[in-house]
C-alpha cells in the first residue's frame, strides 16, 4: 500500500470511492435516507484540502482505495459542493486542526488504511503548529478515533438536504505532552 498527497487528478477516483465507501460501510450505523442525504454534501470531495496539501490517498496498483486528511480551515466537514463562502484559515495557537473526510474502499476495510492516514494527518497538523485536533466523527469512525485517544466533546445531528438528520460526534485530542511542534511531517512511503 502506498500513501501520498492527493492531487486534483485524483478527484474522479475520489468521487467514485467516497459514495461507494459510505453506501457499503455506513449501513450498520445510518439509514439509507441518512446516507443518501449525506452523499455529495457531508460525504464528498473538498478540493481545498487538496490545494492545501493536507489530504492523503492510499493506493495499490494505481487504484485509490482510501483517503482522508486534516484541515487548517474553518470548515468542519463536508464537500466543497456544500460550501458557498470562502474558507478562512484557523489560528493554530487558539483553534484546533480538523481531521476530515476518511473513506476506505469496502474491499480494503479493516486493513489499517484509516489508521495510517490518521497518523499522517496528526503528524501534519502537529508540524503545522496546531495544539489541538478535532473531528466531526461519523458513528462508524468513533472506535478508530478512540483508539487514538480522541474523546467525545458532544453528540449532535447534521440536518441533510433531504431532511434526514445524521448523528455525529465532535471528538477532540491534544497532542502528547512534549511533542516537538516544529518537527516535520513524516515522509510518505509505502508499507
Amino acid at each position: 500500500m502506498n500513501y501520498r498527497l492527493a492531487t486534483l487528478a485524483d478527484v474522479p477516483a475520489l468521487e467514485e470511492l467516497i459514495p461507494l465507501s459510505a453506501r457499503k460501510l455506513q449501513t450498520e450505523h445510518y439509514t439509507a435516507a441518512q446516507i443518501e442525504g449525506a452523499v455529495g454534501t457531508v460525504f464528498g470531495v473538498d478540493r481545498q484540502l487538496i490545494h492545501d496539501g493536507t489530504f492523503f490517498i492510499a493506493e495499490t496498483e494505481g487504484r485509490v482505495v482510501g483517503c482522508g486528511g486534516w484541515s487548517k480551515r474553518k470548515t468542519l466537514f463536508g464537500s466543497d459542493r456544500a460550501r458557498s463562502t470562502p474558507d478562512p484559515l484557523r489560528d493554530p495557537a487558539t483553534e484546533p486542526a480538523m481531521i476530515r473526510a476518511f473513506f476506505v474502499h469496502p474491499e480494503f476495510a479493516r486493513r489499517g488504511i484509516g489508521r495510517r492516514i490518521l497518523e499522517l494527518s496528526e503528524a501534519g497538523a502537529t508540524a503545522a503548529g496546531f495544539n489541538k485536533i478535532e473531528i466531526i466523527a461519523t458513528l462508524p469512525g468513533i472506535l478508530l478515533y478512540r483508539a487514538f485517544h480522541y474523546v467525545n466533546v458532544e453528540r449532535f445531528y447534521i440536518t441533510l438536504p433531504n431532511g434526514a438528520a445524521m448523528p455525529v460526534e465532535r471528538m477532540s485530542k491534544n497532542p502528547p505532552p512534549g511533542q516537538d511542534k516544529t518537527a516535520r511531517a513524516p515522509k510518505l512511503v509505502g508499507n
